[in-house]
């Protein structure tokens, strides 16, 4: 078996005909597909393959769509000789990083993701947020900049420390038009308001972390077989205790997810590695972090085509 790190994406990865490819060929990745709309009792699957967009892009839909696509691959790649040594997921992702680590089972997941899903879309009916993206600025200013601005405009906080040049911000919706206005002022390259249905990561979203906490302590949470390095700390995690409270702090806390990917990096997962999978739909997490790690080889693993050539090339990456 060949172990290697693997990341997860989170929102914003869906995309119409997501993992149908998957379904398509006979083997684990296409039997839990076929078990998906029975668990959450919908037919999610018609969303993923048919939209349209708008509708697979709703919170509610997205979350336990992307989850879905990312246990499929990881279990086609189970079947291709390939495990993880360490997981990590970006906000949603980290539940698709807990089923690949062992620690949640994948029906259970989904049943959490849908719920947490639920609950993040109601939470900005309730209370009104937004988020953008922020290019340029180091994250400790963008920080420094969203405090000042809070004290005068409403809530405003670095939500996602996503790479050393791109971070976002989350809060109330005046709150982060001004933050982005000051940011700009400061030397951001770009602000760019991100299509989001509520203030995730924010202190807005405290309501839904505590009627979150309910639909966790339903379910089993395991230690992990493989650490898993949590958004909320960035540190690699090995017991149950520790998953589940990442988990009921992520929803208000900050993605750490550059100082996550640092950690993985530098060995966190017994030692540096040479390469590290992407497993889901797109290549969002490679994409910011190629740049800051060129010795590294991010690979793609969300396609059947992606996925028939990934042994091939991890052995050339390992070798």
């Amino acid at each position: 078996m060949l172990r290697v790190p693997m990341i997860f994406p989170g929102q914003a990865s869906q995309v119409v005909g997501m993992a149908r490819d998957l379904a398509e060929r006979p083997g684990r990745g296409a039997e839990f597909l076929g078990s998906v709309d029975q668990v959450l009792g919908y037919e999610l699957t018609a969303v993923m393959w048919e939209g349209p967009l708008e509708r697979l892009t709703e919170t509610r839909h997205a979350q336990p769509a992307i989850l879905a696509h990312s246990v499929a691959a990881t279990l086609a790649l189970q079947e291709r000789g390939v495990a993880p040594s360490i997981v990590a997921g970006h906000s949603l992702g980290e539940y698709s990083a807990a089923v690949a680590a062992g620690a949640l089972a994948a029906a259970d997941a989904l049943r959490l993701v849908r719920r947490r899903g639920e609950l993040m879309f109601m939470a900005g009916r309730e209370r009104p947020g937004s988020m953008a993206a922020v290019m340029g600025l180091p994250a400790e200013r963008v920080a420094a900049i969203c405090t000042e601005v809070s004290r005068a405009s409403g809530v405003v906080v670095l939500a996602n420390h996503n790479s050393l040049t791109q971070v976002v911000i989350s809060g109330e919706v005046t709150a982060v038009a001004e933050a982005g206005e000051v940011l700009k002022e400061a030397g951001a390259r770009k602000v760019v308001p991100l299509q989001v249905s509520g203030a995730f990561h924010s202190p807005l979203l405290a309501a839904a972390g505590r009627r979150f906490a309910a639909a966790l302590d339903s379910v089993e949470i395991r230690d992990p077989q493989v650490p898993l390095v949590a958004n909320v700390s960035a540190r690699a995690q090995t017991t149950a205790a520790a998953l589940r409270e990442g988990f009921a702090r992520q929803l208000t806390a900050p993605v750490l997810w550059h100082e996550s990917l640092e950690a993985i990096v530098a060995g966190a997962g017994g030692g540096e590695p040479r390469a590290i999978l992407e497993v889901g739909p797109g290549r969002v997490l490679a994409g910011l972090a190629r740049r800051e790690y060129p010795e590294v080889s991010f690979l793609a693993a969300g396609t059947l085509e992606e996925l028939d050539k990934v042994v091939d090339s991890l052995r050339a990456a390992l070798t």
